[in-house]
This record gives C-alpha cells, sequence and structure tokens, in this order.
C-alpha cells in the first residue's frame, strides 16, 4: 500500500536523467567550491549570534572546521563532479591536504567539550573516500594509517559505558564521564563500518560492541530513540518520542542494520522513511531556528539535513527493485529546499551552517539518483 502511495506521489523530475537532482547538486557544488577557504577549509569562527553554541577557543573550532571539512570532501567525491579537472576536483584536492594536515592534531577542546568525536567519525568518512580515488600503495597506506589513527582517537574519548558523546559535564574524566548519545554513537559505528573493509585497518571489535550496545539501551519498541542515555528514566519526553526521533531514528535504524541487527527489518526502515516524509513537518518547523531544541518536540535545527542523509543511507539497504520510490521521497524532502546561492542550511552555526548542509543534502540526493550509491 505505501509503495503504490509513494509512487502516486513522486514528483515528476525524479525520474529525469539529468534532472533536477543533477541540477540541484552542480550547485551545491559550485556553492562548496566558491565558500571553501584559502588553506583549503570551509567554516570559521565568524559570525556570531545572540546565543552561540558553547566552544572553547580554539580546538572547539579546529574540530567544527575539520568535520565540515571531512563533510565537504565526501560531498564533492559522492557528487561525481570531482572525477575530471576542474574547479569540484580542486576543491577536494585543497580539503584533502587540510586533512592530511589537521585531522592528527585534532583533540577535545576542554574536559567538557567533546565535539572532536564528529571530527573523527566524518574524517574516517573522507578517508575512505579519497582512498578510492587512488591505485598508488603508498597512498592508500598513507589513508589507512589516518584512518587508524582517528579510530584510536575515537577510543580514547569513548564514553565510560560505550559510545560516544560530545560534552562530559559530570567529571572531566581522561575517558568521558558522560553517557552517549543515540546518534552521535550511530555516526561513529556507520564510519566504522565503512572502514572495516579496508585491508589494513584495525577496529577493536569490543568497541564496536559496546556501541551497539549503547544504542540499544536507547531504542523504544517503535524504533525511536532516545536523545542520549542520560534521559533513560524520561522515555515520554518530547524529544525521546517519536516526533523528535525523526532525525535520530535514520542514523541509529542505518548503524544497527549494517552491524548486523536483523530486527532492522525492511519494514522499520521503510515505516520510517514514511514517517520522516508524513511527519516531516515536526523537523522542518526547527529548520533555521537559532536556538537549539526550541520547535516542538524539543527539535533542533540541526536535526534536519542529518537526518534526511542517513535516511537516504536507509534507502540503499532496501531491495533494489523497491529503492526508487524511497530515493524520490527522500529527494523531493531535499531538492526544494536548495537556497538561491546553492547552499542548503538548517541552523544558524558561526559560518559552519551553510558548507555542512550543502554537504549533508549533495551526499543525500547522491544517493537519490539510480544506481549512484557510495555504501
Amino acid at each position: 500500500m505505501a509503495c503504490g502511495l509513494l509512487a502516486a506521489m513522486a514528483p515528476a523530475w525524479a525520474d529525469e536523467p539529468g534532472g533536477e537532482i543533477d541540477r540541484a547538486i552542480a550547485k551545491g557544488v559550485d556553492f562548496l567550491v566558491a565558500d571553501q577557504n584559502r588553506n583549503g577549509s570551509w567554516g570559521s569562527a565568524r559570525d556570531t549570534k545572540g546565543l552561540n553554541i558553547y566552544a572553547p577557543v580554539p580546538q572547539a573550532h579546529d574540530a567544527f572546521r575539520a568535520a565540515v571539512t571531512a563533510m565537504a570532501v565526501s560531498a564533492l567525491h559522492d557528487s561525481g563532479l570531482a572525477v575530471e579537472a576542474g574547479p569540484p576536483r580542486d576543491a577536494l584536492e585543497k580539503g584533502e591536504a587540510y586533512l592530511f594536515e589537521h585531522l592528527p592534531k585534532i583533540r577535545r577542546a576542554t574536559a567538557d567539550a567533546i565535539y572532536n568525536v564528529w571530527t573523527h567519525a566524518y574524517g574516517i568518512q573522507a578517508l575512505v573516500d579519497l582512498r578510492e580515488r587512488t591505485d598508488d600503495a603508498e597512498k592508500r597506506k598513507r589513508y589507512v594509517d589516518l584512518i587508524n589513527g582517528q579510530i584510536d582517537l575515537l577510543g580514547r574519548y569513548e564514553s565510560i559505558d560505550g559510545g560516544w558523546g560530545y560534552y562530559d559535564f559530570r567529571v572531566g574524566t581522561a575517558r568521558p564521564s558522560s553517557d552517549s548519545i543515540s546518534f552521535t554513537t550511530a555516526t561513529c559505528l556507520v564510519a566504522f563500518r565503512e572502514a572495516s573493509a579496508l585491508p589494513g585497518v584495525v577496529l577493536p571489535r569490543e568497541i564496536v560492541d559496546r556501541a551497539i550496545d549503547s544504542i540499544n539501551r536507547q531504542r523504544k519498541p517503535d524504533h525511536s530513540y532516545l536523545y542520549g542515555e542520560y534521559l533513560d528514566h524520561m522515555p515520554m519526553r518530547g524529544i525521546n518520542r517519536a516526533g523528535g526521533s525523526l532525525g535520530r531514528s535514520q542514523a541509529c535504524n542505518h548503524a544497527l542494520r549494517i552491524w548486523g541487527d536483523e530486527t532492522v527489518t525492511d519494514a522499520v526502515m521503510k515505516e520510517w522513511l514514511v514517517r520522516l516524509r508524513d511527519r516531516n513537518g515536526w523537523l522542518d518547523i526547527g529548520r533555521k531556528r537559532p536556538v537549539p531544541h526550541e520547535a516542538w518536540f524539543q527539535v533542533a535545527g540541526y536535526f534536519y539535513y542529518y537526518g534526511h542523509y542517513y535516511a537516504a543511507r536507509c534507502v540503499s539497504l532496501l531491495p533494489e527493485g523497491e529503492q526508487a520510490e524511497y530515493r524520490r521521497l527522500v529527494a523531493d524532502l531535499i531538492v526544494p529546499k536548495q537556497e538561491a546561492d546553492g547552499s542548503w542550511w538548517d541552523f544558524p552555526f558561526y559560518t559552519y551552517h551553510q558548507p555542512y548542509g550543502t554537504a549533508f543534502a549533495v551526499m543525500t540526493l547522491a544517493r537519490c539518483r539510480e544506481n549512484d550509491f557510495s555504501f
């Protein structure tokens, strides 16, 4: 029934080869090329607002900048527009040089601000993508060495009960004492899975198992997920209900499925893809609001493009013959929200928001093209 309804509601442009999706991706790539900093990175600490994200200088911004750069590099790779010589490939190569120099240096900013976990996760994904672009054995080894370094750093910053969070407001110990956050942990697990197949990558299985256990402790029967384990005694708080979980369930479902959880069935993923469409307003109301978690269900703006990116990854796990309708579903939510300058953004965040939003959107739409899935 759902498949038939999706087909009936599909926009005409979704089936056009080289149509609206490709044009949107090209405009997004043009934005990323124009927005790149001279040193090859994306984003900065400029453009503050009345209520800024807590970001102890300089390390918090070092982490933000490197994470957004990694995402932009992956977006350029996924777009397919950086293969031939030209501005997109030049931008990718400049971003690669920045990551080579800076990724090994990223650490947490202070005992309580652990934003670097995002850098390590998206850094791993970017390095996996970059490794695909070369057959040079020596260069491939360098990528693997960098990946192993990022895995090691995630091991150091693993939460005491497994998984990862991005704050430690409890004790501030060397190994963070705070509970894990469901979607942060899912992000790391997805990166680990991408890297795990590469020769030479050393990924301790016990870290993966502890992370999976932490997500399962936060999973509710309907595949809503708590925001973090610290809310385990408030399962019906708005942020932990289905409307609040729309931006997290996709990532958590995807992470568990690719690590072998058979309870995350095709039916579960389809249900949450349809929910993403039917209840998208709960996420969209939070989009572009300047205060985190001020919208209904305590949704924060930065859930938006994050959630849709992992939704597109969920589509890639469905049977091949059933993917097209759900690709249309995701693309129909993303294409119309592109800004006039080619960017996408969902939360005002210094100057990181446009490159990270655009990177998420480009990576999402790349997976909405037929036979163009990266994983």
